[in-house]
Parts: structure tokens; sequence; C-alpha cells
């Protein structure tokens, strides 16, 4: 998936893309919000209104657990069912909360169209490769991290995407972004302003392996034909995204500084072929952790 469409919708109390915008009652217990880790073993949904729900994927004891503000607790066991018996049994779990949401009921940013409640096609959780890729995740979150704190300017959280499942990190430099008139009104909006993104995701379409990724919006003119490091790197011409797979960054001696080092040539590159004022908008190396 193109990095610039990567991160172009809501995500919803369900963990699912929302690309209709919030539209559940006044009245409904809502949680809508980037995901975060919490504690060691979950991921959770960060409520922005009172009262309140979190829904957290615990892919150490394989549960997702909802809780409520008023201290109720549910849980379903993470295994392999169909996704129209998860999704049934997710809706009757929220209804005997006396939560009412309203959801779009279809995959997005997926491979299929097939509505939650009819969907017997998928049914497959393992939870070993679960539980491999959560700490994956930790991973690539904890580095990222580290590389968040070299910019001074205005930049994102490490956030997790549902629709590429992905984590991302994007700087601004405070200019708006140009656009084609082709571009549709989504793009518009999710790339307003220019930005350079980095970040962790498992792979989709021809990327066949996890990878580490960065890219800039909208990309300035020999960005592509720029040599960056480490020498496992690559630009993918059809993403518009340089990548270092996640078993290169393993396999090289010090593989935090392997995507240290990615991270931070490509956004050399980016930030110098885009004029960023880097002056003002980057941390002195002597300050880097």
């Amino acid at each position: 998936m193109a990095g610039d469409a990567r991160h172009a919708s809501h995500v919803d109390a369900d963990g699912r893309q929302d690309t209709a915008g919030p539209s559940a009652p006044a009245e409904s217990l809502v949680a809508r919000g980037a995901l975060r880790h919490r504690a060691r073993t979950d991921l959770v949904a960060d409520p922005l209104r009172r009262p309140h729900l979190d829904i957290d994927f615990d892919f150490i004891d394989h549960r997702l657990i909802v809780k409520t503000s008023d201290g109720a607790i549910r849980d379903i066991p993470l295994r392999p069912q169909p996704v129209a018996d998860f999704y049934r049994e997710y809706m009757a779990l929220l209804a005997s909360l006396g939560i009412a949401v309203k959801l779009w009921p279809v995959p997005t940013e997926a491979d299929h169209t097939i509505p939650f409640a009819e969907d017997r096609v998928h049914a497959s959780y393992d939870a070993a490769q679960a539980h491999r890729f959560f700490q994956m995740l930790r991973q690539a979150d904890r580095i990222t991290k580290r590389f968040q704190g070299r910019f001074l300017g205005k930049s994102s959280p490490v956030h997790f995407f549902w629709g590429a499942f992905d984590l991302a990190l994007a700087r601004f430099n405070g200019r708006r972004a140009s656009h084609k008139a082709t571009d549709s009104r989504i793009l518009h909006e999710a790339n307003s302003h220019e930005e350079i993104s980095v970040g962790f995701w498992p792979g989709s379409g021809t990327v066949t392996e996890p990878a580490f990724y960065a890219y800039a919006r909208p990309e300035p003119d020999g960005l592509a034909a720029t040599s960056v490091q480490p020498a496992a790197a690559r630009y993918d011409p059809a993403l518009a995204d340089f990548l270092l797979t996640y078993e290169a960054a393993r396999s090289a001696s010090s593989p935090d500084d392997a995507v240290l080092e990615f991270y931070q040539s490509v956004y050399d590159a980016a930030a110098d072929l885009g004029h960023w004022d880097r002056a003002a908008l980057d941390r002195p190396p002597a300050e880097w952790s």
C-alpha cells in the first residue's frame, strides 16, 4: 500500500477503519483514538470522551478485553473462529454493557469486502504468530520513539494504524502540501502538509515480508535516485517508499543502529532536497539519545 494512502481514515472503538467518521449516538460510550501500548501485555484504544470504555487486545493471554469507566469488565478469548462468529460475539458483549455503537460493518483497506456478519471464510488465529508480531511492534515502537526525540518541530506520536497494521511517525515542516487536481479529497486531507514519515509494517501487496519504511510527501525531485543507508535499504517505486526489511535489520550487528541509520539517512536526503529549515527543526546530534 502506498505510503500516502496508508493513514487516510479514522480508527473506531472496535479497532477497525471508519471511513464515514464518528456516528455513534451522543449517549453511547465511545472510544476513538490511536492505538498505544499499555503495560507489557496489550494494545489499547485511548478514550477521548467521558464516559468511556477501553478495548484491549491482549496478545499475552490472547483475549479481547472491554473495560468501562463504571468498572465493568468483559472479555472474549482470541481463538480460531469465523469472523462472523467473532463479530456477533463482540457486538453482543457491547450490548450486554449497554454500549450502543454504529460501525461500518465491511472491511476497508483489505483484499476483500465480505461483511463481518457474513464472513465465514476467514477463521484462523495463530496465537504464537500474534504474540511474535506484538513483540516486533514493541521493538519497532521503542526504536521509532528514539528517532522521534531527534526532532524539535511538530511531529505525530508514534501511533498504530489498523488499516495497514503499521506503526508510524510523521515529521512536519509547517508548509502546506501541493496536490494534483486528480488527487482525492481523502488524500488532500491526509497529506495536507509537507511531511517525512517513517515506521514499520508487516508488508502487503508486492512487499511480502515485514519492513521498516520511510517516505516524503510530496516527494521532492531527486529523492528516488538518492542512495541511503544502510546498504540493505532500497527504494520501491511502486510505493514511493524506501524500505529496510525487518530481517535485514534483525541480522545487523546492531539492529537499533541499522534502523536509526535508515530513518536518519532518508530524513536527511528528503529534508535537504525539500529545503526544510533544518537549523530550526533538528535537534543537534550531540543531544540525541
